[in-house]
This record gives C-alpha cells, sequence and structure tokens, in this order.
C-alpha cells in the first residue's frame, strides 16, 4: 500500500484542465499504437471528463492518430431491478445511459472522421453488464487499463458508484446508490426530472478494481463545488471509506489535475 500523497497539477480552468489530461492520454495512446499494443482508457460519464475527451478529440485529428487499437472501458452503468428480482443495464436510449454516453460522447468524439479502418471498433467499447458483473471485472483484469482517468462526488466522494462506506476489497458489482450520490447525478444527467427518476441502483467497478487493473491513474476535479474533494483527496495516503475517491492514493503512477476553482478554498 502507498504512504505518498498524489501528485497534483493544478489548471488555469475546465479547458486547461482537459489539454493537460489530454496530453498525457494521447502520448500513451500514441505510444502503444507505435509499438503495437493495445491502449485499454478507463472512462467516466458525466460533466468532468467532457473538456478531456473534447481536447483529445483535437489531438487525434491534429496529429491523424489511428484509433484501431483503442479500447474504452467504462466505469459504470445504471441498473434497474426486474420483477424477478435480477439487474439489467438501463436501456441504451435513456438520456443517463453510460453506454449512451460512451457511443455518443467519447467513441464518436474521438473517432471524428477518421477513416473506418482507424476507428474505435463499437466492440472495443466495454460496458460492465449488470447481468453478469464478474465477466467484466475478469476482463479488466486481463486486458489492464493503460489510463483510468476517474472523477469525484462533490457531496459524497463517491468514484463510480462506489459511495459512502464502499469496501476497500469491493470489486466490479451491483450496488445500491446513496441519495447522495442520486442528488449529485441529478446535476450530471440534467434531463432527470426529479430525484425519483435517479436509478437506485448501478453496476460498478470496485475500489479494488480501479487499484489493481490501473497502470496509470488520472483524477480530474473541476469547479468550486469539488473544493471538499480535492481537499479530501490531495490529502490522502490510503482510501478512506467516507470518501471513496481518495482509492487514488492507492493506484500506480497516481495524479490530480484540478482547475484552479476546485484546488482553491473558499
Amino acid at each position: 500500500m502507498k504512504s505518498k500523497k498524489p501528485e497534483s497539477i493544478i489548471a488555469s480552468d475546465e479547458i486547461a484542465l482537459g489539454k493537460i489530461a489530454a496530453e498525457l492520454v494521447f502520448a500513451e495512446l500514441k505510444k502503444c499504437y507505435d509499438i503495437g499494443n493495445l491502449f485499454v482508457l478507463g472512462c467516466p460519464g458525466g460533466r468532468t471528463p467532457r473538456s478531456t475527451y473534447s481536447a483529445l478529440a483535437n489531438l487525434i485529428k491534429s496529429n491523424n492518430q489511428s484509433l484501431s487499437h483503442v479500447v474504452i472501458a467504462m466505469m459504470d452503468d445504471y441498473a434497474v431491478q426486474g420483477k424477478d428480482a435480477s439487474f439489467n443495464n438501463v436501456h441504451i436510449e435513456s438520456h443517463f445511459s453510460c453506454k449512451k454516453f460512451a457511443y455518443d460522447e467519447i467513441r464518436d468524439m474521438l473517432n471524428g472522421d477518421l477513416p473506418n479502418k482507424d476507428q474505435i471498433l463499437i466492440s472495443n467499447v466495454l460496458i460492465p453488464d449488470a447481468r453478469d458483473p464478474k465477466t467484466f471485472e475478469d476482463t479488466l483484469m486481463k486486458l489492464g487499463v493503460d489510463i483510468f482517468l476517474l472523477a469525484s462526488g462533490a457531496s459524497d466522494g463517491h468514484v463510480a458508484f462506489n459511495g459512502f462506506g464502499s469496501g476497500r476489497n469491493e470489486r466490479t458489482r451491483i450496488t445500491p446508490l446513496s441519495v447522495e450520490t442520486r442528488k449529485d447525478n441529478l446535476k450530471t444527467f440534467p434531463d432527470f426530472a426529479s430525484l425519483d427518476e435517479v436509478p437506485n441502483y448501478g453496476v460498478t467497478v470496485g475500489p479494488a478494481t480501479i487499484v489493481d487493473v490501473s497502470k496509470q491513474a488520472i483524477m480530474l476535479l473541476t469547479g468550486p463545488e469539488k473544493n471538499q474533494a480535492y481537499k479530501r483527496i490531495s490529502m490522502a495516503t490510503k482510501y478512506e471509506s467516507d470518501w471513496p475517491a481518495t482509492i487514488i492514493a492507492e493506484c500506480s503512477n497516481a495524479l490530480i489535475i484540478a482547475d484552479k476553482f476546485a484546488a482553491t478554498s473558499n
């Protein structure tokens, strides 16, 4: 276990943060392409990483970089429980579907107008399956994740759908979502009309998954609402279950990139 605080980079704003993170991702993506390796990028959905995905798309376009070797691994998705008590991912056409986010706001954006042979394949977009979480876990353990982008909940420090009290050794699984996490997601997906519309369950990688599969982890923090998150995460030397995003302190090659609004005390 590490006993060292993660390094921090402070960006002037959200756009600058995205460019810094994108340059790190692009360098590793290109290196993997040049040596003939897959490049696996662990991705959160939501607001925080959007500037990174946008900046990465610009780098890919300006460098005419092939993405035929890229695998996108999403961290989580919402799950719904059927009458037989089994779980399924929410329908891909739901506005809050993480699979939809992966296709529309990551894959399509990064692919841009690349030739088909250079695009990220649909089969290379991996989503945790609520019907079979263990298979997703096993796949990530086999592939590894070259860079895992992470984000933290503003009010409860959730990372993916690991909320307050999540065990350090938890792996990919179905988990109930706390009220705090669901409230945060009202902002992430503004088309939710009320808290009642936010699902009560998710399928998510666990803290142990993040540590064990990631070769590098980058925590992205933007805006003044993430000030508490920055304080907690930047001071952490180990996992703290009351703020699960502190798991980055135990990751290899951990880095925090925060904009000045997240990093500045009010």
